[in-house]
């Protein structure tokens, strides 16, 4: 059955953020920018419903229903002791942070500025995403690892820290860490290890937590904090301003390509401590740089709230590479615990001919609610977001990204894969805007959606903005979805219907897992699998 679409004005966007039922027929359409004026649409899926299933099929379904049935293996607790502050927030809260991190005068001003900026915002309400409000007043803003580890030395370190990231495959000490990836590991407010910070300072690659950088680097991360996402940019990054604690700095001075991947691995342990990261990368001109970042969470019974900010700055001819591996704790099949996951990711492609490129794969969190962005402002740059989201059980996301052109023959592409399985909700929302001065701009937008179940919901809301003669835009979408049919065909030739689901999703997913970074492609496709096992039903 063909799926039908409707265009409607952005003014009237606030009406359509309903929750519709999925398409199930194939959809592609392709939108063209006017050539003079500004051209803008929102289109929204909807479908009609699939018939239910006849007997034998429902009977398949249950069988298949025991494959996502896996325990969560990074939902263990560790046992060690640490410091917390007490809950709530309060300007108190922010001074206390700043006071315990040894932060200069400066930096609480930053503080201080965000916090009174957030206290006249609300939070947004237009996401997809249904969750209970969030009490900011029952979160611990600072926990920390009682013993601190000296600088460049493990010797410090509680030996159950050094179990925790042995356990999640982080290998810290010397003897295993990895030889090819150098890696920041923060636990819940900070972070305990930096690997390889020598040899990347030979090549006078600066990488550390956030925190020694604002002591140590004090007039480099003044130029660049908060000039990519304001304070004031929205509700969670004010918040963020005021309260993060900890997270990774890396700058690339020029002309100098990164010897080895940068990584920071993120992990929550405490069960009523919220993780507020901030993370800053400057790739000065002509540089290049590969950034990792992974996170996971214990499988607590409540939720926990995560709402970091992360800034790219990119110099003429510089070149940026961030990947993403999100596998937060995503909930019980109830929808009982889980991250709440509100993070705010934007690049700025400031010189001419930059480049930043996007790679995300998220398989967790039971909320989640980001939009990774470029601002393309030099001549000849270049915007990249490569996007696979996967959700099952009772997890909702509403994640897409924004291309900004602003620079002439400045290019974006894009490519997202939405997965929905179980009760989930999946949501593309997708800015694409040229501003006047970006002549010749061009952007390829591509949105697919597969929908895995009967019960499952998957939307998209591109938003295409032109203020070009000689802009170009062009959208490509489509939703479908695996059925009984596709599996008995495999299972006809002898495939179980794990291997199936398996072969289906990497060939659906493939031309946003050859983005990312070798090292990892292996562990993404375990990841996938993993998660997928029994989504049918």
């Amino acid at each position: 059955m063909a799926a039908s679409t409707s265009l409607v004005p952005t003014c009237a966007l606030a009406s359509k953020l309903g929750v519709g039922r999925p398409s199930y027929g194939e959809s592609r359409r392709r939108i063209a920018a006017p050539r003079r004026g500004r051209f803008s649409v929102v289109a929204v899926q909807t479908g009609p419903q699939k018939p239910s299933p006849s007997a034998a099929a429902e009977a398949e379904s249950d069988a298949l229903q025991k494959l996502l049935k896996r325990e969560y293996k990074y939902g263990f607790v560790s046992d060690f002791e640490s410091f917390s502050i007490p809950k709530g927030l309060s300007e108190a809260t922010v001074r206390r942070i700043s006071e315990l991190k040894a932060e200069p005068s400066w930096m609480l001003d930053f503080r201080l500025a965000a916090y009174r900026r957030f206290l006249t915002m609300v939070e947004p309400t237009w996401s997809d995403n249904d969750y209970a409000p969030v009490d900011l007043q029952s979160i611990c803003y600072y926990s920390a690892p009682k013993t601190k580890p000296k600088l460049n030395s493990l010797e410090e370190v509680d030996p159950e820290l050094l179990n925790t990231f042995d356990r999640l495959g982080i290998p810290l000490s010397e003897q295993k860490r990895l030889a090819n990836v150098a890696v920041d590991a923060v636990i819940d407010s900070t972070s305990i290890a930096t690997t390889h910070r020598e040899a990347l300072m030979a090549k006078g690659v600066i990488f550390c937590s956030i925190s020694e950088a604002i002591r140590e680097y004090p007039d480099l991360v003044k130029r660049y904090l908060g000039s990519v996402v304001p304070p004031g940019d929205n509700y969670y990054a004010a918040l963020n301003s005021a309260v993060f604690s900890d997270g990774s700095f890396c700058y690339v001075p020029k002309d100098t390509v990164c010897p080895m991947e940068i990584s920071t691995y993120f992990r929550i342990n405490d069960k009523e401590t919220g993780q507020f990261e901030r993370t800053l990368i400057v790739a000065d001109d002509r540089s290049t740089v590969s950034y990792l970042e992974g996170c996971t969470a214990p499988a607590y019974d409540s939720n926990q709230l995560h709402a970091a900010v992360v800034e790219l700055v990119c110099e003429e001819g510089a070149e940026i590479k961030y990947s993403t591996v999100q596998n937060w704790y995503s909930g019980d099949e109830q929808g009982n615990g889980g991250i709440y996951n509100f993070v705010t990711k934007r690049g700025r492609c400031k010189g001419r001919g930059s480049k930043i490129s996007w790679t995300q794969v998220e398989t967790g969190s039971a909320i989640t609610w980001k939009y990774p962005s470029v601002e393309l402002v030099g001549d000849d740059t270049v915007g990249e977001f490569y996007s696979v989201a996967l959700t099952k059980d009772c997890q909702q996301a509403d994640t897409g990204t924004k291309m900004i052109h602003k620079g002439k023959n400045s290019r974006s592409r894009i490519i997202s894969k939405g997965i929905s399985a179980g009760k989930s909700r999946n949501c593309y929302r997708g800015l694409v805007q040229m501003n006047s001065g970006a002549e010749n701009a061009y952007n390829s937008s591509q949105c697919d959606s597969l929908l895995i179940g009967d019960n499952a919901a998957a939307n998209t809301y591109p938003t295409i903005q032109v203020g070009c003669t000689s802009g170009r835009v062009e959208h490509e979408a489509s939703t479908s979805k695996i059925g009984e049919d596709q599996l008995f065909y495999f299972q006809q030739r002898g495939i179980d219907h794990e291997k199936a689901v398996a072969a289906m999703i990497g060939g659906f997913c493939r031309s946003v897992f050859e983005h990312l970074p070798y090292e990892f492609a292996q562990e993404v496709d375990a990841l996938m699998n993993l998660k997928l096992e029994g989504s049918v039903g």
